[in-house]
């Protein structure tokens, strides 16, 4: 028996509490900030990727969005918009 598929409105609950409640304190700031601002317009596709991203660990997420380490090429695009909305260069 399959599931049905979660409620968009559902989705986004659990994808905010999911980037406010991570392992480090920068990451809640950065991450919920973002989702904050960012994931009631985003396309499913764009969710899908966004929830890979969640499933990453915390400490090699902000290497990326800090520019220390470069991201996989698939989390490019939306480390990218990430640090552009923090304000990393």
């Amino acid at each position: 028996m399959t599931m049905p598929p979660e409620p968009r409105e559902t989705r986004l609950k659990r994808l905010s509490m999911r980037s406010m409640r991570r392992g480090i304190k920068e990451m809640d700031i950065i991450l919920s900030r973002f989702a904050s601002e960012r994931l009631a317009a985003m396309s499913d596709t764009h969710l899908d990727l966004y929830e890979d991203l969640l499933d990453e660990n915390d400490q090699d997420i902000y290497q990326w969005v800090s520019g220390q380490a470069a991201p996989p090429a698939e989390l490019t695009g939306l480390i990218e918009e990430i640090r552009r909305m923090v304000g990393a260069s």
